[in-house]
């Protein structure tokens, strides 16, 4: 169970956005301990002349740097699930967290439209515009996802056959066993 407040913002985030640079650069950093990082914030905060009220507290820096160590573990997750589906999805992505995140959001559309036509509710015109303009912005991205795609295999492959084409004729080969080397590459042949 979460515990709900009411939004109000922490010491962490009152501050000046040089402080709280520094502090994500130390939390990442993870060779200090969150004591030393403390006393080089509030340090910072002094130099900054902000006062005794917006220094950072142990609990208060300890509960800053957990929230932010979930989120970066949420990431990292996010992005090994990310590599794993997409093997599945594709032979070769070009973005495999966009995929996922395409494959997520389709997932997501098609079981909110299902809970919305179970649950016996009116659905409500502007909640309808939304699903369907969230599926046409999801659709749109897969085909230039995959137009892009293509475009760079078409560029790839033309690269190589120019590069088998000059060496092959640099080895002695005749000028139409280039040109036929190159349409298989390219896949006229």
């Amino acid at each position: 169970m979460t515990k709900q407040t009411r939004g109000r913002p922490s010491k962490v985030d009152l501050l000046p956005p040089a402080i709280k640079d520094e502090l994500h650069k130390l939390l990442r950093d993870k060779s200090m301990t969150q004591q030393d990082i403390r006393a080089a914030i509030n340090e910072l905060i002094d130099e900054h002349g902000l006062g005794d009220d917006m220094k950072l507290s142990r609990t208060g820096l300890n509960r800053y740097a957990t929230r932010m160590e979930d989120v970066g573990a949420k990431i990292r997750q996010s992005r090994e699930v990310a590599e794993v589906w997409t093997a599945k999805l594709g032979d070769a992505p070009t973005s495999d967290v966009g995929k996922l995140l395409q494959e997520i959001v389709r997932t997501l559309a098609f079981e909110t439209s299902m809970h919305m036509s179970e649950g016996g509710e009116v659905v409500e015109p502007k909640a309808l515009a939304q699903m369907a303009l969230a599926i046409q912005r999801v659709e749109q991205a897969a085909i230039m996802s995959h137009k892009r795609e293509k475009e760079i295999r078409a560029a790839f492959a033309e690269e190589v056959a120019e590069s088998t084409e000059k060496l092959v004729r640099t080895a002695g080969m005749s000028a139409e066993t280039a040109q036929n080397i190159k349409q298989m590459i390219l896949g006229v042949a």
